[in-house]
Protein backbone atom coordinates (compact mmCIF):
# COMPACT_ATOMS: atom_id res chain seq x y z
CA UNK A 1 0.00 0.00 0.00
CA UNK A 2 2.26 3.01 1.26
CA UNK A 3 2.19 6.01 3.79
CA UNK A 4 3.30 9.69 3.96
CA UNK A 5 4.29 12.50 5.74
CA UNK A 6 4.87 15.84 5.56
CA UNK A 7 6.33 18.96 8.22
CA UNK A 8 6.14 22.94 7.49
CA UNK A 9 8.37 23.92 10.35
CA UNK A 10 10.43 27.42 11.40
CA UNK A 11 13.21 25.04 11.90
CA UNK A 12 15.08 22.64 10.03
CA UNK A 13 11.96 20.34 9.37
CA UNK A 14 14.79 17.43 8.22
CA UNK A 15 15.02 15.19 11.53
CA UNK A 16 10.92 15.30 11.84
CA UNK A 17 11.15 13.92 8.35
CA UNK A 18 13.18 11.25 8.61
CA UNK A 19 11.74 9.59 11.35
CA UNK A 20 8.18 10.52 10.49
CA UNK A 21 8.58 8.47 7.25
CA UNK A 22 10.29 6.01 8.66
CA UNK A 23 7.14 5.58 11.25
CA UNK A 24 5.55 4.21 7.50
CA UNK A 25 8.01 1.41 7.36
CA UNK A 26 4.81 -1.11 7.95
CA UNK A 27 2.75 -0.13 4.85
CA UNK A 28 5.89 -0.79 2.12
CA UNK A 29 8.28 -2.62 0.63
CA UNK A 30 9.82 -1.27 -2.56
CA UNK A 31 10.75 2.43 -2.20
CA UNK A 32 11.31 5.04 0.52
CA UNK A 33 11.78 8.66 -0.70
CA UNK A 34 12.23 12.23 0.67
CA UNK A 35 12.13 16.00 -0.68
CA UNK A 36 12.78 19.08 1.14
CA UNK A 37 12.15 22.76 0.15
CA UNK A 38 14.74 25.29 1.38
CA UNK A 39 16.75 28.06 0.22
CA UNK A 40 17.90 26.28 -2.43
CA UNK A 41 15.11 24.77 -3.72
CA UNK A 42 14.16 21.40 -3.60
CA UNK A 43 16.22 18.36 -2.77
CA UNK A 44 15.07 14.93 -2.99
CA UNK A 45 16.24 11.33 -2.77
CA UNK A 46 14.70 8.24 -3.44
CA UNK A 47 15.80 4.63 -2.92
CA UNK A 48 15.01 1.12 -3.21
CA UNK A 49 14.36 -0.45 0.26
CA UNK A 50 13.39 -4.07 -0.60
CA UNK A 51 16.67 -5.44 1.66
CA UNK A 52 17.37 -2.79 3.68
CA UNK A 53 15.49 -0.11 6.55
CA UNK A 54 14.30 3.10 5.58
CA UNK A 55 17.01 4.50 7.91
CA UNK A 56 19.71 2.79 6.63
CA UNK A 57 19.45 3.97 2.94
CA UNK A 58 18.59 7.82 4.01
CA UNK A 59 21.47 7.83 7.18
CA UNK A 60 23.20 9.59 4.51
CA UNK A 61 21.07 12.07 3.15
CA UNK A 62 19.48 13.08 6.45
CA UNK A 63 22.77 14.51 7.25
CA UNK A 64 22.79 16.73 3.71
CA UNK A 65 19.82 17.30 3.18
CA UNK A 66 18.08 21.04 4.62
CA UNK A 67 15.00 22.61 4.78
CA UNK A 68 11.80 24.18 6.73
CA UNK A 69 9.59 22.36 4.45
CA UNK A 70 9.33 18.31 3.46
CA UNK A 71 7.42 15.45 1.79
CA UNK A 72 8.32 11.74 2.13
CA UNK A 73 6.84 8.17 1.52
CA UNK A 74 7.50 4.55 1.79
CA UNK A 75 5.90 3.35 -1.24
CA UNK A 76 4.87 -0.46 -2.24
CA UNK A 77 5.47 0.09 -6.01
CA UNK A 78 6.51 3.46 -7.70
CA UNK A 79 9.28 5.32 -6.97
CA UNK A 80 8.31 8.76 -5.61
CA UNK A 81 7.87 11.46 -4.32
CA UNK A 82 8.42 12.93 -7.82
CA UNK A 83 9.44 16.63 -8.74
CA UNK A 84 7.28 18.62 -11.49
CA UNK A 85 7.75 21.18 -13.12
CA UNK A 86 4.57 22.94 -14.72
CA UNK A 87 2.30 26.00 -15.30
CA UNK A 88 1.57 25.62 -11.28
CA UNK A 89 5.07 25.95 -10.72
CA UNK A 90 7.20 23.39 -9.73
CA UNK A 91 5.75 21.18 -6.87
CA UNK A 92 6.96 17.72 -5.35
CA UNK A 93 4.15 15.01 -5.07
CA UNK A 94 3.54 11.87 -3.60
CA UNK A 95 0.64 9.74 -3.16
CA UNK A 96 -1.00 6.66 -2.16
CA UNK A 97 -3.22 5.35 -4.36
CA UNK A 98 -4.85 2.64 -6.40
CA UNK A 99 -5.85 3.66 -10.32
CA UNK A 100 -8.55 0.96 -11.68
CA UNK A 101 -8.55 2.90 -14.88
CA UNK A 102 -5.16 4.22 -15.36
CA UNK A 103 -5.55 3.50 -19.06
CA UNK A 104 -8.28 5.25 -19.62
CA UNK A 105 -7.21 8.54 -18.40
CA UNK A 106 -3.99 7.95 -20.26
CA UNK A 107 -6.02 7.60 -23.55
CA UNK A 108 -7.86 10.96 -22.47
CA UNK A 109 -4.72 12.91 -21.53
CA UNK A 110 -2.66 11.57 -25.00
CA UNK A 111 -6.05 13.03 -26.85
CA UNK A 112 -5.70 16.05 -25.02
CA UNK A 113 -2.22 16.70 -25.79
CA UNK A 114 0.07 15.03 -22.99
CA UNK A 115 2.85 13.94 -25.06
CA UNK A 116 4.36 10.99 -22.84
CA UNK A 117 4.87 9.04 -19.65
CA UNK A 118 8.20 8.13 -18.16
CA UNK A 119 8.05 3.94 -17.60
CA UNK A 120 8.97 2.52 -14.07
CA UNK A 121 11.89 -0.15 -14.95
CA UNK A 122 8.75 -2.84 -14.92
CA UNK A 123 7.15 -0.92 -17.25
CA UNK A 124 4.31 0.42 -16.15
CA UNK A 125 3.09 3.96 -15.51
CA UNK A 126 4.05 5.66 -12.17
CA UNK A 127 1.14 6.76 -10.76
CA UNK A 128 2.01 9.22 -9.07
CA UNK A 129 3.28 10.63 -12.72
CA UNK A 130 -0.55 10.15 -13.55
CA UNK A 131 -1.96 12.17 -10.86
CA UNK A 132 0.50 15.10 -11.59
CA UNK A 133 -0.66 15.19 -15.40
CA UNK A 134 -4.22 15.25 -13.90
CA UNK A 135 -3.63 17.98 -11.55
CA UNK A 136 -1.92 20.40 -14.53
CA UNK A 137 -4.90 19.85 -16.67
CA UNK A 138 -6.58 22.62 -14.37
CA UNK A 139 -5.12 26.28 -14.38
CA UNK A 140 -5.60 25.84 -10.44
CA UNK A 141 -3.74 24.01 -8.30
CA UNK A 142 -6.88 23.30 -5.83
CA UNK A 143 -9.53 22.59 -9.11
CA UNK A 144 -6.31 20.16 -10.35
CA UNK A 145 -5.99 18.15 -6.93
CA UNK A 146 -10.19 18.10 -7.14
CA UNK A 147 -10.22 17.09 -10.93
CA UNK A 148 -7.69 14.15 -9.71
CA UNK A 149 -9.69 12.82 -6.87
CA UNK A 150 -13.04 12.51 -8.66
CA UNK A 151 -11.01 11.05 -11.98
CA UNK A 152 -9.84 8.09 -10.26
CA UNK A 153 -12.06 5.14 -10.12
CA UNK A 154 -9.84 3.28 -7.18
CA UNK A 155 -8.12 5.64 -4.46
CA UNK A 156 -5.86 8.29 -4.18
CA UNK A 157 -4.52 10.15 -1.29
CA UNK A 158 -2.20 13.02 -2.09
CA UNK A 159 0.67 15.08 -0.49
CA UNK A 160 1.57 18.28 -2.70
CA UNK A 161 4.26 20.49 -1.45
CA UNK A 162 5.56 24.14 -3.27
CA UNK A 163 7.26 27.27 -2.21
CA UNK A 164 3.74 28.38 -0.26
CA UNK A 165 3.03 25.23 1.93
CA UNK A 166 1.54 21.37 2.19
CA UNK A 167 -1.43 20.73 0.25
CA UNK A 168 -3.10 17.13 1.55
CA UNK A 169 -6.35 15.64 0.02
CA UNK A 170 -7.78 12.78 1.47
CA UNK A 171 -9.34 10.43 -0.99
CA UNK A 172 -12.77 10.89 -1.67
CA UNK A 173 -14.49 8.58 0.41
CA UNK A 174 -11.43 8.87 2.82
CA UNK A 175 -10.57 4.77 2.31
CA UNK A 176 -7.16 6.12 3.57
CA UNK A 177 -6.35 8.31 6.39
CA UNK A 178 -5.13 11.61 6.54
CA UNK A 179 -4.05 13.13 9.93
CA UNK A 180 -2.47 16.42 10.88
CA UNK A 181 0.11 17.56 13.94
CA UNK A 182 0.89 20.31 15.41
CA UNK A 183 3.83 21.63 18.09
CA UNK A 184 5.09 24.94 18.70
CA UNK A 185 6.28 26.47 15.44
CA UNK A 186 5.38 23.74 13.34
CA UNK A 187 2.38 21.24 11.62
CA UNK A 188 2.65 18.00 9.93
CA UNK A 189 0.61 15.89 8.25
CA UNK A 190 0.97 12.15 7.95
CA UNK A 191 -0.73 8.71 7.26
CA UNK A 192 -0.17 7.09 10.84
CA UNK A 193 -1.35 9.81 13.67
CA UNK A 194 1.33 7.53 15.91
CA UNK A 195 4.30 8.45 13.69
CA UNK A 196 4.51 12.23 15.20
CA UNK A 197 3.93 11.62 19.00
CA UNK A 198 7.34 10.89 19.83
CA UNK A 199 8.20 13.85 17.93
CA UNK A 200 6.67 15.95 20.37
CA UNK A 201 3.77 16.79 18.13
CA UNK A 202 -0.03 16.46 19.12
CA UNK A 203 -3.68 15.48 17.24
CA UNK A 204 -4.83 18.72 15.47
CA UNK A 205 -7.37 17.34 13.13
CA UNK A 206 -8.19 14.44 10.97
CA UNK A 207 -9.10 15.06 7.20
CA UNK A 208 -12.48 13.67 5.95
CA UNK A 209 -13.33 12.21 2.96
CA UNK A 210 -12.48 14.26 -0.13
CA UNK A 211 -10.99 17.60 1.84
CA UNK A 212 -8.07 19.43 0.45
CA UNK A 213 -6.34 21.16 3.48
CA UNK A 214 -3.04 23.24 3.08
CA UNK A 215 -0.23 23.20 6.51
CA UNK A 216 2.80 26.03 6.96
CA UNK A 217 4.57 26.26 10.03
CA UNK A 218 1.68 28.40 11.39
CA UNK A 219 -1.44 27.43 10.44
CA UNK A 220 -3.66 24.29 8.78
CA UNK A 221 -6.18 25.87 6.62
CA UNK A 222 -9.06 23.99 4.95
CA UNK A 223 -9.72 24.51 1.29
CA UNK A 224 -12.22 22.34 0.26
CA UNK A 225 -14.34 20.81 2.60
CA UNK A 226 -15.17 16.95 3.37
CA UNK A 227 -17.37 15.20 1.72
CA UNK A 228 -20.58 13.21 3.63
CA UNK A 229 -20.02 9.86 2.18
CA UNK A 230 -16.55 7.54 3.61
CA UNK A 231 -15.47 4.47 2.46
CA UNK A 232 -12.38 3.48 4.84
CA UNK A 233 -10.82 0.54 4.67
CA UNK A 234 -11.45 -1.83 7.42
CA UNK A 235 -8.50 -3.87 6.69
CA UNK A 236 -6.76 -0.90 8.32
CA UNK A 237 -7.63 -2.63 11.27
CA UNK A 238 -7.27 -6.10 10.51
CA UNK A 239 -4.33 -6.56 9.30
CA UNK A 240 -1.87 -2.92 7.92
CA UNK A 241 -2.23 -1.20 11.00
CA UNK A 242 0.31 -0.62 13.23
CA UNK A 243 -1.23 -1.72 16.73
CA UNK A 244 -0.44 2.11 18.40
CA UNK A 245 -2.77 3.80 15.60
CA UNK A 246 -6.29 5.14 15.45
CA UNK A 247 -8.35 5.77 12.27
CA UNK A 248 -11.44 7.54 13.01
CA UNK A 249 -11.13 7.41 16.56
CA UNK A 250 -10.60 3.78 16.99
CA UNK A 251 -7.58 1.50 18.06
CA UNK A 252 -6.28 -1.17 16.02
CA UNK A 253 -4.54 -2.93 19.02
CA UNK A 254 -8.09 -2.68 21.06
CA UNK A 255 -10.15 -3.50 17.90
CA UNK A 256 -8.09 -6.40 17.38
CA UNK A 257 -8.49 -7.61 20.75
CA UNK A 258 -12.20 -7.07 20.52
CA UNK A 259 -12.61 -9.16 17.25
CA UNK A 260 -10.52 -11.99 18.66
CA UNK A 261 -13.10 -12.13 22.03
CA UNK A 262 -15.86 -11.78 19.77
CA UNK A 263 -14.63 -15.21 18.05
CA UNK A 264 -14.18 -16.97 21.32
CA UNK A 265 -17.46 -16.37 21.93
CA UNK A 266 -18.90 -18.50 19.22
CA UNK A 267 -16.44 -21.25 19.50
CA UNK A 268 -16.73 -24.61 21.15
CA UNK A 269 -12.89 -26.27 20.64
CA UNK A 270 -11.07 -26.21 23.83
CA UNK A 271 -7.17 -26.25 22.68
CA UNK A 272 -4.64 -26.54 25.11
CA UNK A 273 -3.50 -23.01 24.05
CA UNK A 274 -4.01 -20.29 21.67
CA UNK A 275 -1.25 -18.14 19.24
CA UNK A 276 -1.09 -15.71 17.11
CA UNK A 277 0.84 -15.89 13.81
CA UNK A 278 3.07 -13.10 14.26
CA UNK A 279 2.74 -10.07 14.25
CA UNK A 280 -0.76 -9.11 12.87
CA UNK A 281 -2.66 -12.18 14.63
CA UNK A 282 -0.84 -11.48 17.74
CA UNK A 283 -3.52 -9.17 19.13
CA UNK A 284 -6.45 -11.03 18.19
CA UNK A 285 -4.98 -13.69 19.78
CA UNK A 286 -4.69 -12.42 22.99
CA UNK A 287 -8.31 -11.37 22.65
CA UNK A 288 -9.36 -15.01 22.36
CA UNK A 289 -7.64 -16.08 25.03
CA UNK A 290 -8.51 -13.59 27.74
CA UNK A 291 -12.28 -14.22 26.34
CA UNK A 292 -12.00 -17.84 26.48
CA UNK A 293 -9.73 -18.57 29.47
CA UNK A 294 -7.34 -20.50 27.30
CA UNK A 295 -3.93 -19.70 27.76
CA UNK A 296 -1.91 -17.68 25.57
CA UNK A 297 1.28 -18.72 24.29
CA UNK A 298 3.90 -18.36 21.79
CA UNK A 299 5.15 -21.62 20.13
CA UNK A 300 6.96 -19.83 17.17
CA UNK A 301 8.82 -16.84 17.23
CA UNK A 302 9.10 -14.34 13.86
CA UNK A 303 13.06 -13.51 13.61
CA UNK A 304 12.71 -9.86 13.45
CA UNK A 305 16.47 -8.26 13.71
CA UNK A 306 16.49 -9.48 9.62
CA UNK A 307 13.27 -10.14 9.00
CA UNK A 308 10.89 -6.99 9.78
CA UNK A 309 7.33 -7.44 8.11
CA UNK A 310 7.91 -5.23 5.12
CA UNK A 311 11.21 -6.39 4.14
CA UNK A 312 8.65 -9.06 2.20
CA UNK A 313 10.21 -9.78 -2.17
CA UNK A 314 7.15 -8.86 -4.28
CA UNK A 315 7.43 -12.37 -6.25
CA UNK A 316 4.70 -14.63 -4.98
CA UNK A 317 7.46 -18.48 -4.37
CA UNK A 318 10.10 -16.05 -2.69
CA UNK A 319 7.37 -14.35 -0.12
CA UNK A 320 6.25 -17.90 0.79
CA UNK A 321 9.58 -19.06 1.30
CA UNK A 322 10.77 -15.79 3.53
CA UNK A 323 7.53 -15.94 5.52
CA UNK A 324 8.62 -19.80 6.42
CA UNK A 325 12.23 -18.79 7.24
CA UNK A 326 11.00 -15.97 9.39
CA UNK A 327 9.79 -18.64 12.03
CA UNK A 328 11.57 -20.07 14.64
CA UNK A 329 9.41 -23.10 16.55
CA UNK A 330 9.75 -23.37 20.41
CA UNK A 331 8.80 -27.02 20.49
CA UNK A 332 8.20 -27.63 23.94
CA UNK A 333 5.37 -25.27 23.23
CA UNK A 334 4.27 -27.51 20.39
CA UNK A 335 4.86 -31.35 21.11
CA UNK A 336 1.89 -32.96 21.63
CA UNK A 337 -0.30 -29.86 21.89
CA UNK A 338 -3.94 -28.90 20.98
CA UNK A 339 -3.38 -25.52 19.39
CA UNK A 340 -5.65 -23.10 18.19
CA UNK A 341 -3.68 -20.40 15.75
CA UNK A 342 -5.15 -17.12 14.67
CA UNK A 343 -3.70 -15.38 11.33
CA UNK A 344 -5.17 -12.02 10.61
CA UNK A 345 -6.30 -13.64 7.17
CA UNK A 346 -6.39 -16.28 4.59
CA UNK A 347 -5.50 -15.05 1.50
CA UNK A 348 -3.89 -17.92 -1.39
CA UNK A 349 -3.69 -20.03 1.85
CA UNK A 350 -0.35 -21.25 0.78
CA UNK A 351 1.80 -19.48 3.96
CA UNK A 352 -0.80 -20.75 6.65
CA UNK A 353 -0.77 -24.33 5.17
CA UNK A 354 3.21 -24.40 5.71
CA UNK A 355 3.14 -23.30 8.95
CA UNK A 356 0.46 -25.70 9.98
CA UNK A 357 2.91 -28.17 8.65
CA UNK A 358 5.70 -26.34 10.50
CA UNK A 359 3.50 -27.06 13.51
CA UNK A 360 2.80 -30.51 12.35
CA UNK A 361 6.25 -31.13 11.97
CA UNK A 362 7.41 -29.72 15.76
CA UNK A 363 5.13 -32.43 17.53
CA UNK A 364 1.66 -30.77 17.43
CA UNK A 365 -1.40 -32.95 18.03
CA UNK A 366 -4.12 -30.46 16.39
CA UNK A 367 -3.76 -27.23 14.88
CA UNK A 368 -7.12 -24.84 14.85
CA UNK A 369 -7.33 -22.18 12.31
CA UNK A 370 -9.17 -18.96 13.39
CA UNK A 371 -8.89 -15.98 10.55
CA UNK A 372 -9.24 -12.78 12.51
CA UNK A 373 -11.63 -11.75 9.19
CA UNK A 374 -14.43 -13.58 7.00
CA UNK A 375 -13.73 -15.09 3.23
CA UNK A 376 -12.36 -13.16 0.94
CA UNK A 377 -14.30 -13.51 -2.04
CA UNK A 378 -12.83 -10.63 -3.91
CA UNK A 379 -9.90 -8.89 -4.70
CA UNK A 380 -9.36 -5.42 -3.48
CA UNK A 381 -10.65 -2.73 -6.07
CA UNK A 382 -9.31 0.08 -3.66
CA UNK A 383 -5.79 -0.34 -1.75
CA UNK A 384 -3.17 -2.68 -2.46
CA UNK A 385 -3.71 -5.56 -0.63
CA UNK A 386 -3.31 -8.32 -2.91
CA UNK A 387 -1.90 -7.28 -6.51
CA UNK A 388 -3.08 -10.01 -7.85
CA UNK A 389 -4.03 -10.91 -11.45
CA UNK A 390 -6.66 -12.70 -10.67
CA UNK A 391 -9.45 -13.34 -7.90
CA UNK A 392 -8.43 -17.23 -9.34
CA UNK A 393 -5.39 -16.36 -7.12
CA UNK A 394 -7.93 -16.44 -3.66
CA UNK A 395 -8.17 -19.89 -2.23
CA UNK A 396 -12.01 -19.16 -1.69
CA UNK A 397 -12.89 -18.32 -5.51
CA UNK A 398 -10.39 -21.03 -6.74
CA UNK A 399 -12.55 -23.89 -4.39
CA UNK A 400 -15.80 -22.14 -4.98
CA UNK A 401 -15.21 -22.42 -8.79
CA UNK A 402 -14.50 -26.58 -7.93
CA UNK A 403 -17.46 -26.64 -6.11
CA UNK A 404 -19.72 -25.40 -8.86
CA UNK A 405 -18.05 -26.86 -11.71
CA UNK A 406 -16.33 -23.19 -13.28
CA UNK A 407 -19.70 -21.71 -13.45
CA UNK A 408 -19.94 -18.71 -10.87
CA UNK A 409 -22.89 -16.25 -10.52
CA UNK A 410 -22.94 -13.20 -8.26
CA UNK A 411 -26.14 -15.06 -6.64
CA UNK A 412 -24.01 -17.86 -5.76
CA UNK A 413 -20.95 -15.93 -4.04
CA UNK A 414 -23.60 -14.02 -2.29
CA UNK A 415 -24.58 -17.13 -0.82
CA UNK A 416 -20.88 -18.14 -0.22
CA UNK A 417 -20.98 -14.81 1.86
CA UNK A 418 -23.45 -15.82 4.26
CA UNK A 419 -21.82 -17.34 7.03
CA UNK A 420 -25.39 -18.86 8.11
CA UNK A 421 -25.86 -20.99 4.22
CA UNK A 422 -24.97 -24.60 3.01
CA UNK A 423 -22.54 -23.33 0.43
CA UNK A 424 -20.69 -21.25 3.07
CA UNK A 425 -20.42 -24.44 5.52
CA UNK A 426 -19.19 -26.13 1.92
CA UNK A 427 -16.64 -23.75 1.25
CA UNK A 428 -14.96 -23.30 4.59
CA UNK A 429 -14.91 -27.67 5.01
CA UNK A 430 -13.07 -27.59 1.67
CA UNK A 431 -10.95 -25.10 2.57
CA UNK A 432 -10.43 -26.45 5.73
CA UNK A 433 -9.44 -29.97 4.08
CA UNK A 434 -7.26 -28.35 1.34
CA UNK A 435 -5.06 -26.97 3.56
CA UNK A 436 -5.06 -29.79 6.36
CA UNK A 437 -6.35 -28.15 9.41
CA UNK A 438 -8.19 -29.86 11.94
CA UNK A 439 -11.26 -27.07 12.14
CA UNK A 440 -11.28 -24.26 10.82
CA UNK A 441 -14.16 -21.32 11.54
CA UNK A 442 -13.67 -17.35 9.66
CA UNK A 443 -14.77 -14.46 12.18
CA UNK A 444 -17.86 -13.09 10.98
CA UNK A 445 -18.21 -9.68 9.18
CA UNK A 446 -21.39 -8.59 11.75
CA UNK A 447 -18.59 -9.37 14.80
CA UNK A 448 -15.49 -8.05 13.13
CA UNK A 449 -17.37 -4.26 11.78
CA UNK A 450 -19.28 -4.49 15.19
CA UNK A 451 -15.66 -4.53 16.74
CA UNK A 452 -14.74 -0.93 15.26
CA UNK A 453 -16.18 1.94 17.10
CA UNK A 454 -17.52 3.91 13.84
CA UNK A 455 -20.74 4.04 11.55
CA UNK A 456 -20.90 0.32 9.92
CA UNK A 457 -21.53 2.36 6.71
CA UNK A 458 -18.57 4.47 6.85
CA UNK A 459 -16.56 0.88 6.02
CA UNK A 460 -15.27 -0.55 3.01
CA UNK A 461 -16.42 -4.62 2.66
CA UNK A 462 -16.18 -5.04 -0.64
CA UNK A 463 -13.68 -7.96 -0.52
CA UNK A 464 -15.95 -9.79 1.57
CA UNK A 465 -19.16 -8.99 0.30
CA UNK A 466 -18.74 -7.24 -2.62
CA UNK A 467 -20.54 -4.75 -2.12
CA UNK A 468 -19.16 -0.89 -2.21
Amino acid sequence: MGGFFGVASKQDCVFDLFFGIDYHSHLGTRRGGMTVYGENGFDRSIHNIENAPFRTKFDKDVKEMKGKMGIGCISDYEPQPLLVRSHHGTYALTTVSKINNLDEICSELFENGHAHFLEMSGGDINATELIAALINQKENLIEGIEYALNKVDGSVSILLMNQTGIYAARDRYGRTPIVVGKKEDAFCISFENFAYKNLGYTDYKELGPGEIAVITEKSCVTLAEPGEEMKICTFLWVYYGYPSSYYEGTNVENMRYECGRKMAKRDNVKPDIVAGVPDSGIAHAIGYANESGIPFSRPFIKYTPTWPRSFMPTIQSQRNLIAKMKLLAVEDLIRDKSLLLIDDSIVRGTQLRETTEFLYQSGAKEVHIRPACPPLLYGCKYLNFSRSSSEMDLITRRVINKLEDGNVTEEMLEEYANPESPKYERMVEEIRKELNFTSLRYNRLDDMLNSIDIDKCKLCTYCWNGKE
